[in-house]
C-alpha cells in the first residue's frame, strides 16, 4: 500500500486525504491544530462551495451540512459608481435544481478532520519544518504540502510566467444576525457588488458554529477606501466602519445591515492577502521533492470568491493523477504533470480573477455594460454569468472579448425574437 503524507488540514488537503483513503491508500495528515483548536480559532475568509464542488464532496460523503446550511440558489450582482447602482443582474446558481452553500471553515475543517480519523486515517498534531519533511521523505512515497505559511512556503518559488502581477488586498469580514432581505426576496439570496472606487463586496448566507447567519466580506486594494482597518479595530468598531462604508459605496447593502449585530465575540476578521502563483514543486535540502497544492501554489484573488472552487479542483486533479499513476515512482515529472492537470482549470479561474479585479482600472468597458443591461432583459444571460462562477472557462467564450460578447448578445436576441 502506497504511503502518502499531506501536510496541512485545510480544504484541499482534507478533500484529497478523504479521496485517497476511499481508494485504499495509507494516508497521514499532519497539522498544527487539533479539531477543537480549529473550532475555537479565528474565522477565515468566507467561501462558496459551488454546485460542482458539492458533487465532488458527495462522492466521499463529505457534504455534511446541506440540510442545515442556507441553500443559495440565486445570486444578485450590483455595479456601483460613486454610490449609485448603475447595473445589476440576478441569476440562478445552477441550470437544474442545484445550489451553492457556504460553511464556516472552522465547522467544515474540524468535521472533516474528525471524520478522516474516524475512517481510519492517521492524524498527527504537530508543527512541521523543512528538516522534518526531509526526514519524512524517507518514510513516505509522496509528500503533498497543503499549508503555505512560514518556511514551508519558501520551498515554492514565485512563477511569474503564470501570473501577471501582484495586487495586495485588504479584507474585512463580519458574521452577523438581524439581516433582512429586500421586500419579496428570499433571505438565502447571495449578494455581490463591484464598486468603481472601493473594491468588491460579497454578502452571503452562511452556516456558522452558531447556526445560519450572514457573512459580509469587503475586499479592496491595499490603501483603498474600504481599507479602513490598518489599526485592527475591535469587533464592534469594525462592524460600525463596515456599515459606514456600505452606506457610502453600496447603499443597498447598508439598508440590509443597518440593524445587524455580530453573532459572537469571534465574528470578525481583518487580513491582508497578496494573490500569487508559485512553482508547484519544492526541493528539499536532501534533494527530495514535494508537491504543493491549492493555496500554497495558487493564492486566488479574493475579489471573486473562488478559493474553495480552486481547492476542490486541485484536490480532484491530484487524486486522479495519483490513482492513474499506479505503482510508478512519484518523480518530478509526475509532480509537474499533476499540477498541470489542475492548471487547466486553475488558469481559467486565474484569468477570470484578473479580468474581474482589473475591470475598473479604467472606465467600465462598454461591452460589460451592454451585457449587464441585456441580463436585465434576458434571464439566460444573467444565469450564464452566475453559473460561470462554477465553470470560469465559460467566460472566455462570451464575456472577456468585445466581439465575442456582441455575437452572444445578438444570438440571444435572435432566439428570443429580439
Amino acid at each position: 500500500m502506497r504511503k502518502i503524507l499531506i501536510v496541512g488540514a485545510g480544504h484541499a488537503g482534507l478533500h484529497l486525504a478523504h479521496g485517497l483513503l476511499t481508494h485504499g491508500y495509507d494516508v497521514t495528515v499532519i497539522t498544527g491544530q487539533s479539531s477543537p483548536e480549529i473550532r475555537t480559532g479565528k474565522p477565515s475568509i468566507s467561501q462558496f462551495t459551488l454546485p460542482t464542488a458539492l458533487d465532488y464532496e458527495r462522492k466521499f460523503d463529505l457534504d455534511f451540512w446541506s440540510a442545515l446550511s442556507p441553500q443559495i440558489r440565486e445570486q444578485k450582482l450590483f455595479m456601483y459608481v460613486q454610490g449609485q447602482a448603475v447595473a445589476s443582474l440576478q441569476g440562478r446558481s445552477h441550470p437544474g435544481n442545484g445550489y451553492s452553500v457556504s460553511v464556516d471553515r472552522r465547522v467544515k475543517m474540524a468535521d472533516w478532520l474528525e471524520f478522516f480519523e474516524d475512517r481510519g486515517g492517521r492524524v498527527v498534531i504537530h508543527g512541521v519544518t523543512v528538516t522534518d519533511l526531509d526526514y519524512f521523505s524517507r518514510m513516505f512515497d509522496l509528500i503533498i504540502v497543503a499549508v503555505g505559511h512560514g518556511e514551508l512556503g519558501q520551498l515554492f518559488d514565485d512563477d511569474d510566467s503564470r501570473f501577471s502581477g501582484t495586487r495586495p488586498r485588504a479584507l474585512a469580514q463580519a458574521y452577523m444576525y438581524d439581516v433582512w432581505p429586500d421586500p419579496g426576496e428570499n433571505e438565502n439570496l447571495g449578494w455581490s457588488a463591484v464598486t468603481q472606487e472601493a473594491g468588491n463586496i460579497i454578502f452571503i448566507p452562511i452556516l456558522s458554529q452558531e447556526g445560519p447567519c450572514h457573512s459580509l466580506l469587503m475586499v479592496d486594494q491595499k490603501g483603498g477606501p474600504m481599507d479602513a482597518w490598518p489599526d485592527r479595530p475591535g469587533p464592534e468598531e469594525q462592524l460600525r466602519r463596515m456599515k459606514d462604508l456600505t452606506r457610502k459605496y453600496a447603499p443597498d447593502f447598508f439598508e440590509r445591515i443597518r440593524d445587524a449585530v455580530l453573532i459572537d465575540g469571534r465574528s470578525t476578521l481583518v487580513e491582508d492577502l497578496t494573490p500569487q502563483v508559485r512553482n508547484p514543486v519544492g526541493k528539499l535540502p536532501s534533494g527530495g521533492r514535494v508537491l504543493g497544492m491549492a493555496d500554497v501554489v495558487v493564492t486566488m484573488d479574493p475579489f471573486v470568491g473562488q478559493t474553495w472552487n480552486n481547492s476542490t479542483r486541485c484536490a480532484q486533479a491530484y487524486l486522479d493523477s495519483i490513482i492513474e499513476h499506479g505503482e510508478r515512482p512519484f518523480d518530478e515529472e509526475f509532480l509537474v504533470g499533476a499540477f498541470d492537470r489542475f492548471w487547466k482549470f486553475g488558469q481559467d479561474n486565474q484569468m477570470w480573477a484578473e479580468f474581474a479585479s482589473t475591470m475598473w482600472e479604467q472606465d467600465l468597458p462598454e461591452h460589460i455594460s451592454s451585457v449587464m443591461n441585456a441580463a436585465s432583459q434576458y434571464q439566460e444571460i444573467a444565469d450564464r454569468w452566475i453559473q460561470a462562477w462554477d465553470q470560469p472557462s465559460d467566460y472566455q467564450t462570451w464575456l472577456f472579448d468585445k466581439e465575442a460578447s456582441q455575437r452572444y448578445l445578438e444570438e440571444v436576441k435572435a432566439r428570443n425574437g429580439g
